[in-house]
Protein backbone atom coordinates (compact mmCIF):
# COMPACT_ATOMS: atom_id res chain seq x y z
CA UNK A 1 0.00 0.00 0.00
CA UNK A 2 1.43 3.06 -1.29
CA UNK A 3 0.73 6.31 1.38
CA UNK A 4 -0.48 9.55 0.76
CA UNK A 5 2.53 12.22 0.49
CA UNK A 6 2.72 15.93 1.77
CA UNK A 7 5.30 17.91 0.38
CA UNK A 8 4.06 21.27 0.26
CA UNK A 9 3.28 23.42 4.07
CA UNK A 10 0.94 25.79 4.32
CA UNK A 11 1.54 28.49 7.28
CA UNK A 12 -1.35 29.35 9.63
CA UNK A 13 -3.71 32.02 7.60
CA UNK A 14 -2.55 30.73 4.66
CA UNK A 15 -4.64 27.74 3.33
CA UNK A 16 -5.94 27.55 0.21
CA UNK A 17 -8.96 25.46 1.56
CA UNK A 18 -9.91 23.62 4.59
CA UNK A 19 -8.05 21.13 5.78
CA UNK A 20 -10.22 17.59 5.66
CA UNK A 21 -7.56 15.60 8.60
CA UNK A 22 -5.70 16.80 11.78
CA UNK A 23 -2.53 15.40 13.08
CA UNK A 24 -1.49 16.07 16.60
CA UNK A 25 1.99 16.80 17.38
CA UNK A 26 4.18 17.44 20.59
CA UNK A 27 6.91 20.24 20.40
CA UNK A 28 9.57 17.70 19.57
CA UNK A 29 7.53 16.29 17.21
CA UNK A 30 6.57 19.90 15.04
CA UNK A 31 10.39 20.12 13.92
CA UNK A 32 10.61 17.44 10.73
CA UNK A 33 11.16 16.85 7.48
CA UNK A 34 10.40 13.31 6.68
CA UNK A 35 8.19 11.21 8.66
CA UNK A 36 5.23 9.37 8.79
CA UNK A 37 2.18 10.63 10.61
CA UNK A 38 -1.20 9.52 11.52
CA UNK A 39 -4.25 11.47 11.65
CA UNK A 40 -6.87 12.02 14.61
CA UNK A 41 -8.91 9.60 12.07
CA UNK A 42 -6.26 6.90 12.05
CA UNK A 43 -4.82 7.60 7.96
CA UNK A 44 -1.66 7.72 7.62
CA UNK A 45 0.39 9.54 5.07
CA UNK A 46 4.69 10.61 4.73
CA UNK A 47 5.80 13.89 5.06
CA UNK A 48 8.46 14.27 2.84
CA UNK A 49 9.47 18.11 3.05
CA UNK A 50 12.51 19.92 1.30
CA UNK A 51 13.98 21.15 4.24
CA UNK A 52 13.58 20.63 7.86
CA UNK A 53 10.92 22.94 9.26
CA UNK A 54 9.32 24.37 12.51
CA UNK A 55 5.67 23.31 12.32
CA UNK A 56 3.11 25.60 14.50
CA UNK A 57 -0.43 25.03 15.41
CA UNK A 58 -2.52 26.20 12.77
CA UNK A 59 -0.33 24.84 9.97
CA UNK A 60 -0.84 22.14 7.30
CA UNK A 61 0.56 19.91 5.06
CA UNK A 62 -1.14 19.69 1.68
CA UNK A 63 -0.94 15.82 0.39
CA UNK A 64 -0.45 14.56 -3.22
CA UNK A 65 -3.89 15.00 -4.12
CA UNK A 66 -4.80 18.42 -2.41
CA UNK A 67 -6.30 17.63 1.01
CA UNK A 68 -4.85 19.83 3.80
CA UNK A 69 -4.37 17.90 7.10
CA UNK A 70 -4.01 20.77 9.84
CA UNK A 71 -1.54 20.18 12.35
CA UNK A 72 -2.67 20.90 16.02
CA UNK A 73 -0.24 21.08 19.48
CA UNK A 74 -0.68 18.37 21.84
CA UNK A 75 -1.30 18.67 25.21
CA UNK A 76 2.27 17.54 27.14
CA UNK A 77 3.62 17.88 30.35
CA UNK A 78 4.84 21.56 31.56
CA UNK A 79 5.57 24.03 34.50
CA UNK A 80 3.80 27.51 34.69
CA UNK A 81 6.01 29.90 36.45
CA UNK A 82 4.99 32.80 37.82
CA UNK A 83 6.44 36.39 39.59
CA UNK A 84 9.25 38.65 38.44
CA UNK A 85 9.07 37.47 35.03
CA UNK A 86 11.91 39.69 33.71
CA UNK A 87 14.34 38.29 36.11
CA UNK A 88 13.24 34.45 35.65
CA UNK A 89 13.22 34.76 32.11
CA UNK A 90 16.31 35.55 32.00
CA UNK A 91 17.68 32.35 34.14
CA UNK A 92 15.13 30.56 31.74
CA UNK A 93 16.70 31.94 28.99
CA UNK A 94 20.34 31.65 30.20
CA UNK A 95 20.34 27.84 30.45
CA UNK A 96 19.02 27.75 26.70
CA UNK A 97 15.52 26.24 27.71
CA UNK A 98 12.92 26.96 25.52
CA UNK A 99 10.02 28.89 27.04
CA UNK A 100 6.35 30.11 25.85
CA UNK A 101 6.21 34.35 26.93
CA UNK A 102 2.69 34.95 28.03
CA UNK A 103 1.45 37.64 30.06
CA UNK A 104 1.44 37.21 33.57
CA UNK A 105 3.23 33.87 33.25
CA UNK A 106 6.41 31.76 31.51
CA UNK A 107 5.98 27.96 30.18
CA UNK A 108 8.78 25.93 29.88
CA UNK A 109 8.73 22.28 29.70
CA UNK A 110 8.74 20.11 32.99
CA UNK A 111 12.13 19.94 34.85
CA UNK A 112 12.52 19.47 38.16
CA UNK A 113 15.86 20.93 38.28
CA UNK A 114 14.39 24.24 36.52
CA UNK A 115 11.82 23.79 38.64
CA UNK A 116 13.79 23.73 41.90
CA UNK A 117 15.91 26.68 40.31
CA UNK A 118 13.41 28.68 39.58
CA UNK A 119 11.36 28.19 43.09
CA UNK A 120 14.82 29.25 44.89
CA UNK A 121 14.38 32.20 42.68
CA UNK A 122 10.84 33.33 44.63
CA UNK A 123 8.51 32.03 41.26
CA UNK A 124 5.62 30.22 42.01
CA UNK A 125 5.76 26.80 39.39
CA UNK A 126 2.93 24.77 39.21
CA UNK A 127 2.61 21.51 36.80
CA UNK A 128 0.27 21.36 34.46
CA UNK A 129 -0.74 19.47 30.76
CA UNK A 130 -0.99 21.86 27.76
CA UNK A 131 -0.04 22.83 24.34
CA UNK A 132 3.56 23.95 24.49
CA UNK A 133 4.61 26.42 22.13
CA UNK A 134 7.75 28.49 23.01
CA UNK A 135 9.27 31.86 21.51
CA UNK A 136 11.20 31.23 18.09
CA UNK A 137 15.19 31.51 17.32
CA UNK A 138 15.66 35.70 17.08
CA UNK A 139 17.04 34.82 13.48
CA UNK A 140 13.88 33.80 12.20
CA UNK A 141 15.27 30.39 12.10
CA UNK A 142 12.02 29.00 14.12
CA UNK A 143 13.92 27.14 16.90
CA UNK A 144 16.46 28.50 19.62
CA UNK A 145 19.01 25.52 19.78
CA UNK A 146 21.77 25.92 22.47
CA UNK A 147 25.40 26.98 21.75
CA UNK A 148 28.56 26.41 23.03
CA UNK A 149 30.47 28.50 25.33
Amino acid sequence: MTLPIAQTLHRAGQWPRLATGRVVLGYEDRFLRRKRLVTTAGESFIVDLAETSNLLAGDAFELADGRLVEIAAAEEAVLVVTGDLLRLAWHIGNRHTPCQIEPGRLVIRADHVLADMLRGLGATVTEAREPFTPEGGAYGMGRTMGHAH
